[in-house]
């Protein structure tokens, strides 16, 4: 029986977990919070991240250990490390938690990146703005998601007082992309080095959080993404899923982010592939072959965001496969997903709409 132990017990810890205990793992779960959305299927260590006893015992008791958000303070990271085989290692959360890091990586690798200019103080900011032009976007360096931490820069007076406004923390400034769309891949990679590549899904967010995405039947640039994200998991000789998104620009992709983890436009995967994300990342990281990455049917995801349906609203919807997180109705905050799969791309269009509507209606 190999033991797992997640740092975080969000509801990625929660979907690692279920798809690790048929394969006979033991999760547990070091989470400050209560109501720890994960603890239902593991045990719960209801500590900070950074609490010395429980990471004693993490260290003790696991055979491997990962981590479900990129948050993860580096010392807790650091101190496991010496005592048990954690993955991803700690370069690949120290590039990935920090944007100035991450873009940097991605010059060096030759990815396109937008322009970027490091930012810690308002002078700097001016600075940049003048360099850089307008409409830019700042956004913290560290600990932003699903949009926080972010103010698009459209005039001289959004750029006013910007940098004390984001908290007066390192920030960086990116030029705005001109996309046609947003996509992402969810590479993994094992401790062989062996890499397997999902389908690129199509991405659509909504006041700044993942709403869909789309599993991708024969995107044209699923080779180049993969090539992309083949040069990244290479250079932080990475273990595990990683996502990896991007802007569709000109015919190309230009980098956008990584997450170091599982990843949320990679959960089509639970029943649009052979092989789910979270399983393939519990392989990689125990040393186990990777499964198959390919499509099952047409899939798609549906972000439930705030509120989450009822079981007799959702289930007679066709196609349609219910992921409830158990965690407290909150605006902005994600509660569940529903999968998606249908045998033909008109029924899957149709199913997101039905879905789609029903979710707008909770609103």
């Amino acid at each position: 029986m190999m033991k797992v132990g997640v740092i975080g017990g969000g509801q990625l810890g929660r979907m690692l977990a279920l798809a690790g205990t048929p394969l006979g793992m033991e999760f547990s779960f070091l989470d400050p919070a209560d109501d720890a959305c994960a603890a239902p299927v593991g045990k719960h260590l209801h500590a900070a991240y950074d609490a010395q006893a429980e990471l004693q015992q993490l260290a003790q008791s696991m055979d491997v250990v990962t981590f479900e958000f990129e948050n993860v303070p580096a010392e807790a990271v650091a101190y496991l490390a010496q005592h048990v085989p954690v993955f991803p290692n700690a370069e690949s959360l120290r590039v990935a938690r920090d944007r100035l890091n991450e873009k940097s990586m991605f010059r060096e690798l030759d990815i396109p990146v937008t322009a970027f200019a490091n930012v810690e103080s308002q002078q700097q900011l001016d600075e940049a703005v003048a360099a850089m032009g307008l409409p830019a976007i700042l956004k913290t360096r560290t600990l932003g998601y699903d949009g926080k931490g972010q103010k698009v820069l459209r005039s001289t007076d959004d750029v006013a007082g910007a940098h004390a406004e984001l908290g007066g923390v390192p920030c960086l400034l990116e030029g705005f992309v001109n996309f046609t769309g947003e996509v992402s891949v969810i590479a993994v990679r094992g401790r062989d080095g062996e890499i397997a590549c999902y389908p690129l899904a199509h991405n659509t967010h909504k006041d700044g959080i993942l709403e869909l995405s789309v599993a991708s039947d024969n995107h044209p640039q699923q080779a180049l993404a993969e090539d992309y994200a083949r040069r990244v998991l290479e250079k932080l000789d990475y273990v595990g899923a990683l996502g990896f998104e991007f802007f569709e620009v000109d015919g190309g992709l230009m980098a956008n982010e990584i997450a170091p983890r599982v990843h949320n436009s990679g959960h089509w995967t639970i029943e649009g592939a052979e092989c789910s994300q979270f399983e393939n990342h519990l392989r990689a990281i125990a040393g186990l072959p990777l499964g198959s990455t390919a499509l099952v049917g047409r899939s798609a995801m549906v972000n439930c965001i705030g509120r989450m349906p009822a079981n007799a609203q959702v289930m007679p919807l066709a196609d349609v496969h219910v992921h409830n997180y158990g965690k407290a109705e909150k605006p902005g905050r994600k509660v569940g997903h529903i999968t998606l799969r249908s045998q033909t791309e008109e029924r899957l269009r149709q199913a997101i709409e039905s879905t789609r509507r029903l979710l707008s209606g909770l609103e």
